[in-house]
């Protein structure tokens, strides 16, 4: 396949661009607040949202507002930390969090994390205001933490890359949206396909648009062209046609949820790509912080998938300027019938036996498989064998 079929080339790098804003803690007179940029907005402009209180931010977590399994267990730390600070429930509001998207691990993970902050201050005879301190630190400290593992699943991811695929022209393919939206730094897969543009290694970024909410469309596209990366878009239906040409060398993709065995729950749509690299023997990697494993779960068929509204399948909204997040149920373009129903689960779940490595921060596994996944949580400081 020719480059007639390249969507875009942009030529020299550019300068860096500077980092999204994607989530921020803030004290205004009024109080403090949790803002995020709202991405059901995106590609058409970068507003950001206020989320006053934790009903707010829950609404922004399931309208997906904020998405993309690191940052939401960022958000979910925050927003401990705001109903700390506004004197709320802090019990109920870090319940409400953690069921906000219940396939997502990382958002349970943050939210327990500032609430045991806060639960230790407390113990230890803290004032409230001590407390949510305590909390918003451990927030901090989270977001910090997961910058430090995206350069680190960057540089390790790049690597794997080169062992797996001498000669440094790398042809990638990505589905949903793995970068700096989803991370407290650069990504998960995103990150290490930025790395290898930045050493002059990509030679393109093939993007699937990820029905029916066209993060990679919208996203993985906007942070494609941000970037400066040799980037081309096509409809998910497409990839096996592309496979079938020779033009992909590997694929990576993130994960909302690693389970004890190595199953991978991610963005649906991921499983056929695992199917269509191993029948074409391309490598199939998985980016993902060590917090994404989740020990708990014992396999890929024990993982709970979240099911969305039937109207993102039946409906068609595209983001439109002065738009208000939603779930899709009103105001789209009809694409169906009338009272047609819709199948649309939001993840799929692809077996460990499909996956050629699994890239943390704590390491590389490969291949997936149970006990590679227990020296992986044993090793890493985050995720521990319970």
């Amino acid at each position: 396949m020719a480059d007639q079929y390249a969507g875009t080339d942009l030529g020299e790098q550019p300068p860096a661009p500077p980092p999204l804003p994607v989530l921020r803690w803030a004290e205004p007179p009024e109080g403090p607040v949790v803002v995020l940029l709202d991405q059901t907005r995106l590609p058409a402009e970068e507003v950001e949202t206020v989320c006053t209180d934790v009903p707010a931010l829950v609404r922004a977590i399931q309208t997906l507002a904020v998405r993309g399994a690191p940052l939401l267990g960022i958000a979910g730390a925050y927003g401990v930390a705001l109903a700390a600070a506004r004197g709320f429930d802090v019990d109920a509001a870090a319940t409400q969090l953690a069921e906000a998207r219940p396939t997502a691990v990382n958002l349970a993970h943050g939210v327990r994390r500032a609430l045991d902050a806060h639960r230790a201050a407390t113990d230890k005879g803290a004032t409230p205001e001590e407390a949510a301190t305590a909390a918003l630190t451990e927030a901090r400290r989270l977001h910090t933490e997961d910058a430090e593992a995206s350069a680190t699943m960057a540089t390790a991811g790049l690597a794997l890359l080169d062992e797996l695929l001498p000669g440094g022209s790398h042809r990638v393919l990505t589905h949903c949206n793995t970068g700096a939206l989803v991370s407290g730094g650069e990504g998960t897969a995103f990150a290490v396909v930025l790395a290898a543009h930045r050493a002059g290694r990509l030679r393109r970024l093939w993007v699937d648009e990820t029905r029916p909410l066209m993060q990679g469309a919208r996203l993985t596209a906007y942070e494609a062209a941000r970037n400066g990366l040799p980037y081309t878009l096509l409809t998910d239906n497409a990839a096996g046609s592309l496979f079938a040409a020779g033009e992909v060398d590997a694929v990576l993709v993130g994960a909302d949820r690693v389970t004890a065995d190595g199953s991978v729950a991610n963005k649906i749509g991921t499983y056929p790509l695992a199917v269509l690299a191993k029948y074409h023997h391309v490598p199939f990697i998985v980016v993902a912080p060590a917090t994404t494993i989740d020990p708990r779960t014992p396999d890929g068929a024990a993982t709970e998938i979240e099911h969305r509204p039937g109207s993102e399948v039946t409906q068609f909204t595209a983001p439109t300027p002065g738009a208000t997040a939603g779930t899709g149920t009103a105001g789209g373009t009809p694409l169906a019938p009338l009272g047609t129903q819709a199948y649309n689960p939001a993840f799929d779940v692809t077996p460990p036996e499909l996956v050629t490595a699994l890239v943390t921060e704590a390491g590389v596994v490969s291949p997936v498989t149970r006990g590679g996944i227990e020296e992986l949580c044993a090793r890493s400081r985050q995720v521990t064998i319970s």
